[in-house]
């Protein structure tokens, strides 16, 4: 017996990805939305959008990719749209066979959110996924100090660069033009029983679906419980001693409030300690959980504490496990 909870999810990257096979699992597929955002500007995404004038596909790709329900269609279809092109056609090279079936559908269909739906029908997909706007965006970012980043890519990697100072941390995020919300977006707001940010990187993979105009004010009118699971480990160049109230302090910013989030997922299980040194080499560390502070941030917030992580030894990963995720939002 699944769930039958109206849910909408904000998100990108592996966060969205675990959050998503999770809930599709164990609740009615069409009752989720997956919002990605369309503001990617590196790799082979990056590159569709500047030489073809499409929204980039690759968050839509993973979304897609994670609503799958059938686990054999699904590694199947990973295989197909991870697919990277090494030879042959000019001009294809390092694309993946994903973003170009996703670039020619939305040219099929004249625009993104069809080509979308095209995509969805395709692959017997019952959720819904909508890009949070389909105006062409760029991301940027100012620094304490004055600098300005620009683009998504730059921002993402600026930790990884030789020159990196910690200390001049992102002071705020904005798009260069102005940016339309998806109507589809506005309408599974006001119809959404949670409200779900998942993990990933705040500042370019989380908070700027908030910067798209009526969001914000979408999700501050909506009746819908918000739900927001914070990071298990920190990002170096974006979060780098960044605590849970310090996540919140930012999310309600950008929010315009104090009070609408109102829980916080954290995870309780820690790491092998061989397993952390290696993540403190790469600058990262757990986020800490200081839920004194978070409660003088937003009192009537509640704080959830599960064993939620899971590390991946072969490939040095410390994820949400996306059952119990799913089965901790659902039972709110």
């Amino acid at each position: 017996m699944k769930y039958k909870q109206n849910i909408v999810t904000f998100g990108g990257g592996t966060g969205h990805f675990s959050l998503l096979r999770g809930l599709v699992e164990l609740n009615q597929p069409e009752l989720i939305t997956a919002v990605v955002g369309t503001w990617d500007s590196g790799g082979s995404s990056g590159r569709l959008r500047t030489e073809v004038g499409i929204l980039p596909p690759g968050d839509i790709r993973q979304c897609l990719l994670a609503l799958m329900e059938d686990p054999k269609q699904r590694q199947v279809a990973q295989k197909l749209f991870d697919d990277r092109l090494t030879d042959g056609i000019r001009g294809l090279k390092g694309h993946s066979l994903g973003n170009l079936i996703a670039a020619r559908l939305e040219r099929i269909y004249k625009g993104p959110d069809r080509g979308v739906d095209a995509e969805r029908l395709l692959f017997r997909i019952r959720a819904n996924v909508y890009p949070v706007s389909l105006t062409e965006l760029n991301l940027m970012a100012k620094l304490e100090g004055g600098e300005e980043i620009e683009g998504e890519t730059n921002i993402d990697l600026r930790g990884q660069k030789k020159n990196y100072n910690p200390r001049k941390k992102i002071s705020r995020i904005y798009f260069e033009t102005n940016a339309d919300p998806n109507p589809e977006v506005i309408q599974a707001i006001a119809e959404a029983d949670k409200i779900i940010f998942s993990a990933g990187d705040l500042f370019t993979s989380i908070l700027p679906h908030l910067l798209v105009a009526g969001i914000k004010e979408a999700i501050s009118s909506s009746k819908a419980r918000v739900i927001m699971i914070l990071n298990l480990m920190s990002k170096r160049g974006e979060t780098d001693s960044f605590k849970a109230s310090d996540y919140l302090k930012v999310f309600n910013f950008y929010l315009g409030t104090s009070s609408r989030i109102n829980y916080l997922i954290t995870n309780s299980n820690g790491l092998d300690p061989e397993v952390l040194k290696t993540y403190r080499k790469d600058n990262q560390a757990p986020v800490k959980v200081d839920g004194e502070e978070v409660k003088k941030i937003a009192p009537e917030i509640e704080i959830i504490k599960q064993n939620l992580g899971v590390y991946f030894v072969r490939e040095h990963l410390f994820r949400h496990d996306s059952e119990k995720l799913a089965t901790t939002i659902l039972s709110i």
